[in-house]
């Protein structure tokens, strides 16, 4: 946990550097550093995009998520009534 709190200073740093350096900035800079440092921690596990309108969604290359055998079961009953 250390080393990615580490991650997230080291990437504010240089935020901070690119932006200027100017003072009273460090919370937005270590939440932009936080966002980038996370988001590249887990691309690395699993795709996962946001779309403002929509939510968060799976990268195409995932397969859709299955419903249980009991609500696919319950709907089929009511079809055949």
């Amino acid at each position: 946990m250390q080393d990615l709190e580490q991650a997230i200073r080291e990437q504010a740093y240089h935020l901070w550097v690119a932006g200027g350096r100017r003072d009273g900035e460090a919370d937005a800079h270590w939440l932009v550093a936080q966002r980038e440092v996370l988001s590249a921690s887990l691309g690395q596990i699993g795709r996962v995009t946001v779309d403002e309108a929509n939510g968060p969604t799976a990268s195409p290359d995932k397969k859709p998520v299955r419903k249980p055998k009991a609500v696919a079961k319950s709907k089929a009953k009511r079809r055949a009534a």
